[in-house]
């Protein structure tokens, strides 16, 4: 049975707001989210379960000027350097914040209305969603603190008066898993006096109160806004801290989940080709909740992907990676897995609780403040912090091992890569690592922000110099991704949904096998995470006999008189029927 978008909206209403709200309220409410996603009367949603995503799909993370050019706005830059240098080698590409911002390099939003005029403009925007399936972020959790609604909320006026979090005297904080080592709670002096606002990550950054409907309805108003402007991906920004419940970790409540639901419903009865993607930089297993029964996210951020698979690279020893890869569920029809392994924020540590043993984390951490990385912290209780994520560009945590730094990093970085490529999932590139881009110590000092270490600014002509010199390691790592993105889109077996299985090589050799949907093609996946030579039997893997084999990034023929193959350190095959 089919129920309309009215009934799907009223049920999520009385889900979240049923001991708040009486029923016609909730009627209301139902009416304004609506009328604020242009939406029809008795439509109803697109059928579940369909996948909007292929193999031929890669991403590209970048901010709106991580490429800049003094003749023009960074984002008429960045598209062009996307069309000329990229081409079809991505097709998404996530823009990161583009609005006013005041902190956290575009995570504290003054103004969801306008494009940040240093960057472009509106129009800018969506040229990007033109040529390319545009990603952006939905800051839901918190705005700025000089934003215009909480300047109301200070006055008492609307719209704004009660957007914010405030607890009263009696919420029982005791229990709250926090992100950040700073104060939770930040006094503020308004028209009604000092009142206390909820403050997740830092004071300029100040939490919405999602139990008042009408700050759904704002949001859904912008979610409609950046729909019209060409987006179609939507990265919904530290989603699981959004409801608060005294007594309770105030992450991944039940209301929360219920609150993307509706999201999900409402965006793709808008455009029902558009994707919803979590970002919950959680523990595994509460990240893997987020797919809900299909009708949540459509695809959640892989946290655990990056720490495991460099401290893989870093010890030389598969095994944790391996171990994790099989626990994993696949991603049903019409979800998916983002996988990375960098992005602007640090490589989580959170992802792997439960995963690697403390003194193993111990010696990533030390590993990588060793190649010039920064460790952030997070306030676990009163007494301690523990470490939150570790900061570092992706070409210097691949450096070397944990014996130190080695001749082998370009190899290991490129490992890396293929090893996501290869993986159950859509594959997301942040833009540095495209270009091979070191720690920006520079910046790191300037700003003293951890996370400025991996958010370095090329200038335009600077960066098309150094692409343009053969001999460059800028130039051989972006030449090599490319490659492997090129042949990656061209193999049905990587469809991000393809049928995946890991593969018992030893520790030094990580192997997974993938499978076209159709079963047409088989694709075996093998990786040396290791610093010497390793043997594969090629009896280790099952090649019918019956059938041509290739291995695709030499593209050599497998004999039938050969019996094992010698992969030099951190090379990678891959292997499928001809």
């Amino acid at each position: 049975m089919s129920y309309s978008i009215e009934e799907r909206l009223q049920g999520h209403l009385e889900a979240i707001y049923g001991n708040n709200d009486d029923t016609s309220d909730l009627k209301q409410w139902n009416k304004a989210l609506l009328e604020a996603a242009r939406l029809r009367s008795g439509q109803l949603p697109p059928e579940p379960q369909r996948n909007l995503w292929s193999e031929a799909d890669v991403a590209v993370i970048t901010y709106g000027d991580s490429i800049v050019d003094d003749a023009e706005p960074p984002l008429k830059t960045l598209h062009g350097f996307l069309t000329r240098e990229l081409g079809a080698a991505v097709s998404w590409v996530h823009v990161l914040p583009f609005h006013p911002w005041t902190s956290d390099d575009g995570f504290s939003v003054l103004d969801y209305s306008s494009v940040n005029e240093a960057l472009g403009t509106w129009p800018d925007i969506t040229r990007l969603g033109i040529d390319y399936r545009l990603m952006a972020d939905l800051v839901l959790n918190h705005c700025s603190s000089r934003s215009a609604w909480f300047e109301n909320f200070r006055l008492g006026i609307d719209p704004g008066s009660d957007y914010f979090f405030v607890p009263d005297e009696a919420f029982d904080t005791s229990q709250v898993v926090r992100p950040r080592t700073s104060p939770l709670l930040t006094s503020v002096l308004t028209e009604r006096g000092e009142q206390s606002v909820w403050c997740t990550f830092s004071a300029d950054q100040v939490d919405f109160n999602f139990a008042n409907p009408a700050v759904v309805v704002e949001f859904v108003s912008i979610i409609r806004a950046l729909l019209d402007a060409g987006v179609r991906v939507f990265r919904l920004d530290a989603v699981a801290f959004l409801w608060k419940q005294s007594g309770s970790t105030c992450v991944n409540l039940p209301q929360t989940h219920e609150l993307i639901r509706m999201f999900r419903l409402i965006i793709e009865c808008a455009q029902p080709d558009a994707i919803v993607i979590t970002e919950t930089n959680v523990p595994n297993r509460e990240n893997l909740s987020y797919f809900g029964n299909g009708t949540e996210a459509h695809g959640i951020y892989n946290f655990s992907l990056p720490p495991l698979l460099v401290h893989a690279l870093v010890t030389g020893n598969s095994s944790h990676l391996s171990t994790w890869m099989m626990s994993m569920p696949p991603a049903q029809d019409g979800t998916f897995y983002f996988n990375f392994i960098a992005s602007h924020d640090g490589i989580g540590l959170r992802p792997i609780e439960g995963l690697l043993a403390q003194d193993e984390v111990d010696t990533l951490l030390t590993t990588m403040e060793r190649f010039g990385g920064r460790v952030s912290w997070r306030e676990a209780s009163e007494e301690y912090a523990k470490p939150y994520e570790i900061n570092i560009a992706l070409f210097d945590a691949l450096r070397g091992t944990i014996e130190g730094p080695d001749d082998w990093g370009q190899q290991r970085f490129l490992c890396a890569h293929a090893i996501m490529l290869g993986l159950e999932g859509v594959p997301a590139f942040y833009i540095h690592s495209l270009l091979g881009t070191r720690n920006d110590i520079d910046r790191l000092e300037h700003t003293s922000q951890n996370r400025a270490i991996n958010r370095h600014q090329w200038h335009l002509e600077n960066l098309m110099a150094t692409l343009a010199d053969a001999s460059s390691v800028h130039t051989q790592v972006f030449n090599a991704l490319k490659n492997l993105i090129m042949i990656r889109k061209q193999q049905p077996a990587f469809h991000p949904n393809a049928t995946q299985f890991t593969l018992h090589l030893g520790t030094a050799l990580l192997g997974f096998w993938r499978q076209s949907l159709d079963r047409r093609q088989s694709l075996f996946c093998v990786h040396n995470v290791s610093n010497v030579r390793q043997v594969l039997p090629l009896s280790s893997l099952n090649l019918l006999v019956n059938q041509p084999w290739r291995e695709l990034l030499s593209d050599q023929p497998i004999e039938e008189s050969l019996s094992e193959w010698l992969l030099e350190p951190y090379q990678t095959l891959w292997i499928t029927n001809a």
